[in-house]
């Protein structure tokens, strides 16, 4: 209350009042009092703010005064009583032509219908107390508007005695049968096509891939292996020592060595590789036949052999 009372003669005094303009507009001087600024916010749109605020008239905005419950008199009054000038005439007959076109269409909300040619028949229904579940209204003569759902309309009616009878939405009458319960129809198989799939450039590159680093590691020369090779397999065999020793001279050199290496399922190949790094009992190394970095366990390598050109 102190605050209000020091701030009141520095704040100017709200209006009672505006000023009609003959363009449909209203002109504010200043700061409305709540309920007429209110009033106007909902018979009129905002066009300018500023020292005064100017508010116009259209059909929207009247419409919308109307739909508030506002009725063409009371619009009539509430602008003769604000306005400091006489009301104009374009303002006062636009208020009375919307009003004269307002509320003649209806729209409402429905589940469904109800419509006899007799229309005591309907009268009787509406006032059987069975019927209040139904929640029944008469939009014209002949016709019934219910808030229930179809099913539940025909079942209420069904169960007060009547033999109504279902319609679609074009007007024709619906016949029910009953349900026949039939094995659903079965999908035609997928055809499995005859032969190997046909390979997709994916795998063709991968296998020409396989294929080259394959024979680059049969073909390229290597200096012979002090203990031989053995017969079956062509593969180098060195102690373990000798085999740590070259991995190790390798990884540091930056060189390919050709290793014989046989894998779990005890499947024995040879291979050109790069080691990179050793330790832990495997080696780390780029593999030339399958064209990536691999890892390979020390006691799984049947022996090691330097090539003959280690910039292989």
């Amino acid at each position: 209350a102190a605050a209000a009372r020091l701030l009141a003669p520095l704040l100017p005094q709200p209006l009672d009042h505006v000023l009609l303009q003959a363009d449909l507009t209203a002109v504010a001087p200043g700061p409305l009092e709540r309920p007429l600024a209110a009033m106007l916010g909902v018979l009129a749109e905002v066009e300018s703010k500023g020292g005064a605020t100017v508010y116009r008239f259209t059909p929207a905005s009247v419409r919308r005064a109307l739909d508030a419950g506002q009725a063409a008199s009371d619009l009539h009054a509430f602008l003769a009583e604000h306005s400091r000038t006489p009301v104009p005439q374009p303002l006062a007959y636009l208020i009375d032509d919307v009003a004269r076109k307002h509320g003649h269409l209806r729209v409402g909300a429905a589940s469904a219908y109800v419509r006899c040619d007799d229309d005591a028949l309907l009268a009787e229904i509406l006032a059987d107390r069975r019927s209040a579940g139904l929640r029944l209204r008469r939009l014209a003569p002949t016709v019934l508007a219910a808030q229930a759902a179809p099913d539940a309309l025909l079942e209420g009616l069904r169960a007060m005695g009547y033999a109504p009878a279902a319609e679609s939405a074009e007007g024709d009458v619906l016949i029910t049968r009953a349900e026949a319960h039939r094995t659903p129809p079965r999908s035609a198989p997928t055809p499995v096509p005859e032969g190997p799939p046909v390979p997709d450039d994916t795998l063709l590159g991968a296998a020409v891939r396989a294929i080259r680093a394959g024979d680059r590691a049969a073909t390229t020369p290597h200096k012979p292996v002090p203990t031989g090779a053995t017969a079956a397999g062509r593969l180098p065999r060195t102690t373990s020592a000798d085999t740590l020793a070259t991995m190790q001279a390798a990884a540091l050199t930056g060189s390919a060595v050709w290793i014989g290496y046989v894998n779990a399922d005890g499947a024995a190949s040879q291979r050109v590789i790069a080691p990179v790094r050793v330790e832990g009992g495997f080696v780390t190394a780029y593999d030339h036949t399958a064209d990536e970095v691999r890892t390979y366990p020390l006691h799984r390598i049947t022996g090691v052999a330097e090539l003959a050109d280690d910039s292989a």
